[in-house]
Parts: C-alpha cells; sequence; structure tokens
C-alpha cells in the first residue's frame, strides 16, 4: 500500500507537502448533492449530478495484479450525469472522495476490453490508498468488457462515431476536468498532483492522455497498453484464423506441451532456470521441432501434430499476409496460449474429457471489432474469411480507424513541454497483447525525441502476464516509483518487482528501462541484488 507519510518519515530528503500526508484535520466533506458545485466545460450539458456517503465498502478485486480483499472504506459517491448536445449519448464520471485522510492527489483510473472504465475495481484501491479517484463509463454499458453489440451502432451498420470517440478519448479528459472540478468544490482545494492508472485499455487511455491532452496528468502509469488497436484488434485473431483455415482447433493440453517445450528450451539463457522466459528474442524453439512428440490429455495419452505446431506458429510469429509478408506481431514463447473465458489467442472449446471435438473459441473483444466496426456486419462469418479477406481485414481497420484508436503517435514533445512524467511496462509473457508492439512504439518515441527518457520509461517485465501476476514476479510498486519520479524527481532506473517461485519463495528483481535487460550475475536468483542491467 502506498504511505507517503513513511516516505517522509523514513526518507528525510524526501520533502513532499504537509498537504499530501492524510490527517485527521483535514477539511470534512459535505457529501450532499446540494453541496457540490455542477461541473461546467463547453460542449457538455449536466443532466444530474447526485452526492451520497458510502461506509465501510468492502469488494474483491483483480484489475490490475494480484487479487486483493478492501474493506471498510468511507468514501462520498459523486455522480455526473451529462451529455454532448445533437450527439444523444448519456455519460457518467464517477468520483470517489475519501470521508478522511484525503491525500492530495485525484487518480484518474482506466477501463479493460470494450469498457471505458472498470469502475469500483479499480476505484477501490485508490481510495484506499488516499486519492480522490475517477473513472468514466464513456456513454456505454461498463460491465460487458468484451462485447460492443449494445453500443458500436447507431442504427443497422452505422457505428456509432460519437460513442466511439468518447471510448477513445473525449469522455476521458472531460473526466479529467470533471474531476478536478468536483474535488475543489468538496475539499476547497485543487488536487495537489494528478495521476493516471490504466491497464489493457487503461494503458492506451494512458497513451491517449499523454499525446492528445498532455496537460491532464502529472503523472501516467500506462500499462499492457493496447495501443495500435487498429492492428492490434485483427492482429489478435490470427490465430484463430489459422486454425479455420487448417480445419484444425488443438485442444489447451496440446498448446500447453509446447509452451512447456519452449519454457524447458529457452528458460536458462538468462542463466537462471526458473520457469521463465527472460530473453524471448534469443529464443530459437521451434514448435515443429516437437510434433510427434507425446503429452498427456487429462489422463488420455496423445501426440504433438503438425496442424498444432502451424497454430503456435502463427501465435508466436504474428500476423502475416497472402504473400507471407509481417502484418503484426505475435506473443512470447511463454505466453499462455488458451485458457478459460476465452483470455488467451488461441484458445478452444473441446466438448469431451480428452479434449477432442474442439472448436475456436477467440477472444471476446476481437470478432466485435471485426464485425461491427472494420466490415459493419454483425452476421459475417469470420470463420469462412480467405487469406486475401484477412489483408483486407487488416487493412480496412488501419485505414478506418488508425487515428481514432490507435494510439500510436509517437509525438509526445507536448506532454513532456507540460512537465508530465510516464511509466509503461508490460508482461513478456502477455497472452493478449503483444509486447513488441509496445517496443515498436517506444522505439519511435526515441527516434522522434532521443531524450525522452528523460520523462517517459517503458519496462519489460519477464514471465509477468496480461495486467495480472504470471511465473514471474510483479512490479507491483510502479505507482509509487511514478509519484516519486513526479513529485522528488526520483527518476526510476528500474522498477521493483515481487512474487512467489514454484516453491513457495519470496522472489524479488529489479526490472530494467528499455533497452537493457535483467542480467544474471550469480548469487541467490531470488534476491534482486544478483541481477544488474546491462
Amino acid at each position: 500500500m502506498l504511505d507517503t507519510c513513511h516516505w517522509q518519515r523514513s526518507v528525510p530528503w524526501l520533502l513532499l507537502p504537509a498537504l499530501l500526508c492524510p490527517s485527521t484535520s483535514a477539511a470534512s466533506i459535505n457529501c450532499a448533492s446540494e453541496a457540490i458545485k455542477s461541473p461546467e466545460l463547453p460542449g457538455i450539458s449536466v443532466i444530474n449530478l447526485s452526492a451520497s456517503p458510502t461506509f465501510n465498502y468492502s469488494i474483491s478485486i483483480q484489475a490490475i495484479g494480484p487479487a486483493t480483499n478492501l474493506s471498510n472504506l468511507n468514501f462520498c459517491n459523486v455522480t455526473v450525469t451529462y451529455t454532448h448536445p445533437g450527439e444523444n449519448d448519456t455519460v457518467n464520471t464517477q468520483v470517489w472522495l475519501p470521508l478522511s485522510g484525503w491525500n492530495g492527489r485525484l487518480q484518474g483510473t482506466g477501463g479493460g476490453g470494450f469498457s471505458t472504465g472498470i469502475g469500483p475495481g479499480m476505484l477501490a484501491p485508490a481510495v484506499q490508498q488516499g486519492f480522490a479517484a475517477a473513472n468514466t463509463d464513456g456513454g456505454h454499458d461498463p460491465t460487458n468488457y468484451f462485447s460492443a453489440a449494445s453500443w458500436a451502432w447507431v442504427s443497422p451498420h452505422n457505428v456509432n462515431e460519437y460513442l466511439l470517440q468518447d471510448f477513445a478519448g473525449v469522455s476521458l479528459h472531460e473526466m479529467a476536468i470533471i474531476a478536478k472540478q468536483v474535488v475543489e468544490s468538496a475539499y476547497g482545494t485543487k488536487p495537489k498532483y494528478s495521476y493516471w492508472n490504466g491497464c489493457s485499455t487503461g494503458g492506451r487511455q494512458g497513451l491517449m492522455m499523454a499525446q492528445r491532452y498532455p496537460k491532464d496528468y502529472d503523472g501516467i502509469l500506462a500499462l499492457a497498453p493496447a495501443i495500435n488497436w487498429d492492428s492490434m484488434g485483427v492482429g489478435e485473431y490470427y490465430s484463430q484464423f489459422i486454425m479455420n483455415q487448417l480445419n484444425y482447433y488443438p485442444p489447451r493440453c496440446e498448446l500447453d506441451a509446447i509452451t512447456a517445450a519452449a519454457i524447458g528450451a529457452c528458460d536458462g539463457l538468462d542463466g537462471v532456470v526458473d520457469g521463465v522466459i527472460s530473453l524471448p528474442n534469443e529464443c530459437h524453439f521451434s514448435p515443429y521441432s516437437v510434433v510427434g512428440k507425446s503429452f498427456s490429455c487429462n489422463g488420455a495419452n496423445a501426440t504433438i501434430s503438425h496442424n498444432a505446431a502451424t497454430v503456435v506458429n502463427a501465435a508466436w510469429g504474428g500476423a502475416r499476409n497472402s504473400n507471407g509478408s509481417f502484418l503484426w506481431y505475435g506473443l512470447h514463447q511463454d505466453a499462455p496460449l488458451a485458457l478459460p473465458n476465452n483470455a488467451a489467442l488461441a484458445t478452444t472449446t473441446c466438448t469431451t474429457t480428452a479434449e477432442t471435438n474442439c472448436t475456436g473459441a477467440p477472444f471476446g473483444p476481437d470478432p466485435d471489432w471485426i464485425r461491427y466496426f472494420v466490415l459493419n456486419d454483425v452476421d459475417f462469418d469470420i470463420t469462412k474469411i480467405s487469406h486475401a479477406d484477412y489483408d483486407w481485414i487488416m487493412h480496412l481497420s488501419r485505414n478506418r480507424y488508425g487515428t481514432i484508436m490507435g494510439t500510436a503517435d509517437p509525438d509526445l514533445s507536448f506532454f513532456r513541454a507540460a512537465g508530465g512524467k510516464m511509466i509503461t511496462w508490460h508482461g513478456l509473457a502477455d497472452q493478449l497483447i503483444f509486447p513488441n508492439g509496445t517496443v515498436d512504439y517506444y522505439k519511435r518515441v526515441l527516434e522522434r525525441d532521443p531524450q525522452a527518457q528523460d520523462f517517459y520509461r517503458f519496462f519489460e517485465a519477464p514471465g509477468t502476464v496480461h495486467c495480472a501476476v504470471g511465473a514471474g514476479p510483479y512490479p507491483e510498486t510502479a505507482l509509487e516509483s511514478l509519484m516519486q519520479w513526479v513529485e522528488a524527481g526520483m527518476t526510476p532506473e528500474t522498477l521493483a518487482t515481487v512474487g512467489t517461485n514454484a516453491n513457495g519463495t519470496e522472489v524479488r528483481r529489479n526490472i530494467c528501462p528499455w533497452p537493457q535487460v535483467q542480467t544474471y550475475v550469480g548469487g541467490d536468483p531470488n534476491v534482486a541484488s544478483s541481477f544488474v542491467c546491462r
């Protein structure tokens, strides 16, 4: 848990303003609708503002990082409902204000999948840490992360461009302005510092704020960002497309057997055998090398097929056009390829205990992106497309939505000029969003501004899956590092990670700013001092 007062007590050279420490003398909130001034900003019309206190709030969450149980939260729940006149939308922005112990900061929180905001799953941890916290639904149902069916079209076959713009960025900027006005009205003072915190869609949103609204936040935590959305959304479907071409849908146990073989071959490249491929770009394991090898599937013996190896090769190699040329990146070799709830890119659904008679089970947002937004045809059978069709879908997605949803503009000069700081980390075992897509973006940022590391740092996290704990230790103090950078000028030379290995032993490592990598120099591999950045 973040504790700025601990910084002040234990680190004498860190002289943060007293305002930032929770205090029983902090001004109390009159948590009533009539006591909070209605926000004002151009282009919106406020429909309603409600405010009510919430006491002893409890929630179990896993929005970012390890699962957490929170309890005994007391806050003022302010909801601002508004519309953009002429656009026929209704947007809800929530601001949760600690009833005591406010740390003087605002935290804007991000979404996931097709949800503009995750809501309580992100708001509650921020409030527990003393932040005033904000979230927006972007004008559509925030509970369905994986489908856009309820809002994608304004009428049959016609994309709701207004709600798409709300989702892409407009409502995020408005949330920042609304939240700051609500905070000032409630506490009688503006936030001293404002931060963004989001992963996946929330990571894309963070980069959108830096690119398009560079003055909204002092610090941005943009994790495993779903940038390059126009390429990524179609690229994520590529493994399923290859299955359809082959008419073969490998069961999870077959995919897991190939992944385990890759980890066995490449785990030790960094000098440590820990179940993690820390140097995936040096791993040249071929899935075809294990064709014909036996594996067990729920007690039934089977052999790895050539078709399964082809599917895995597609998942690792990334999307290619019908001529074999590069379209987009693939996953690294220790990323899970199949998971429950279609939470990986090569998942299949099987009808028998031995996992035979399987069909493709694509990651939820991808078919909706292709059908609703790219092709504008919800009845289109994407399981029947040819490779030429796939190429066209990728081209059309980029052509129509690159500037709206791509969020890949490398020009961060205005964010730099505003004094902003930003941290991105991306798990190398991410099973949904391709880590090399983030590397590609960061390279282009550095090409444009070779000194960009002065305000924006990117870290790769070996063994971390999508926004969650994997086989490797997890960078759980990234927000603290960002705050130290913004408020005390402490540039993050590493990010601390912590986890538990297969034997239950605590593991601590420091992950490195790109392009440096975590390098083992000897000693106990569970101790951070056994590694350096090179």
